[in-house]
């Protein structure tokens, strides 16, 4: 029986994988290229009711059955120690992804790097990726950890400037103040959020940001907030969330106090398109339901021997986040309603497109 030494099963890889880039160039099926589907291992931080991961997933599991991939979920229910020992259990099982994507919320993306080295899985960091801090203790993708193949975020801080812009363009040039509300502290899209929204303001020194609180994502910790805070301040006129459910919990406050603001707010939940739609939101940001179906797209492209740091670099911003205005806030509550799904992530995969430059995966489809 012959032996192999390190270098010869080096360049057999590299054989096999040329000629499955070039079975997908020729036009050759999925199937044929791939012995078996794709496998993919999600895991979510958030809660599994959470309205947001729930369109989220949805669109992920659709991008897995247009692609033949497989796709398994599981849920954090917003603790770190959960999610952790979730990755812990995927890495003990008998069948081990080729894939597992994770997120860098409350900033666990360096114990799964850890967690994972060495193991022949390869990571996708997914809606968060590791900061600038933890990068410099230990690098990059494909740095030290060469099987950190890649991510893909959203285009969180320009979300928050667009809507910090168009909320300020409300006040008319004149003097307006303004509250903000963020999610969790130790959560890179907070934060990149309110960094854009702080950017915005250095633009529009009509407005002043009298104080910037952490609502935790939750309506019901923002009503608390605003509850007592709302008081101290009768001269706010404007709201800034970074999400749709610290809104509400505002205006439930407004609500009961009987005051009124103007509001900018961020996601896709049919309540929040509807407040678009008939103007109690007056700015509203949406299109990131979309990342996880995209990166799908992106793994298989990579599993087929097309990688996609050859289209767009091995850490991409996808600019997915939009301002909507009220048609089409309805126009994208009506495509939430729908079953199945109408969307064909095969349109935005490099196999359909071999010479493609950059993805162009995007909600512009759903708007129109």
């Amino acid at each position: 029986m012959p032996v192999y030494c390190a270098d010869d099963q080096r360049r057999f890889a590299s054989v096999i994988k040329w000629i499955l880039g070039l079975l997908v160039v020729l036009g050759a099926s999925p199937a044929l290229a791939q012995a078996r589907p794709v496998s993919v291992v999600f895991l979510n931080p958030g809660f599994s009711d959470e309205q947001f991961w729930v369109d989220y997933i949805r669109y992920m599991h659709d991008a897995a059955d247009d692609l033949g991939m497989q796709l398994r979920v599981f849920h954090g229910e917003r603790d770190s120690a959960r999610l952790l020992t979730y990755a812990r259990q995927v890495l003990e099982g008998e069948a081990r992804p080729d894939y597992l994507v994770f997120t860098n919320e409350q900033y666990t993306g360096p114990e799964i790097l850890r967690l994972y080295a060495g193991t022949g899985v390869r990571l996708f960091a997914l809606h968060s990726a590791l900061n600038q801090e933890q990068q410099k203790l230990i690098g990059g993708s494909r740095e030290r950890y060469e099987n950190w193949i890649g991510s893909l975020v959203p285009n969180d801080e320009e979300a928050g400037y667009l809507m910090g812009r168009a909320l300020a363009e409300l006040a008319q040039g004149k003097p307006a103040e303004l509250l903000a509300f963020s999610g969790i502290k130790q959560t890179p899209s907070a934060t990149l959020r309110l960094h854009g929204l702080q950017r915005a303001l250095e633009e529009t020194p009509n407005v002043r940001l009298v104080q910037a609180l952490y609502g935790e994502w939750l309506q019901q910790r923002a009503y608390e907030q605003s509850m007592s805070l709302l008081p101290r301040y009768p001269d706010i006129s404007l709201i800034w969330s970074a999400n749709d459910e610290m809104a509400f919990g505002v205006m439930q406050a407004a609500e009961e106090m009987g005051r009124s603001f103007r509001y900018a707010a961020l996601n896709n939940s049919q309540r929040v398109l509807n407040a678009r739609a008939n103007g109690s939101i007056d700015v509203l940001a949406s299109g990131h339901f979309l990342l996880g179906g995209c990166a799908m797209v992106m793994l298989y492209d990579h599993a087929m021997g097309l990688d996609f740091a050859e289209r767009g670099g091995k850490d991409q911003i996808a600019g997915l986040l939009r301002l909507i205005d009220a048609e089409q806030a309805r126009r994208l509550a009506r495509h939430f309603e729908q079953t199945p799904l109408d969307m064909d992530f095969t349109r935005f995969s490099a196999v359909n497109d071999p010479g493609m430059s950059r993805y162009s995966c995007g909600i512009d489809q759903l708007l129109n």
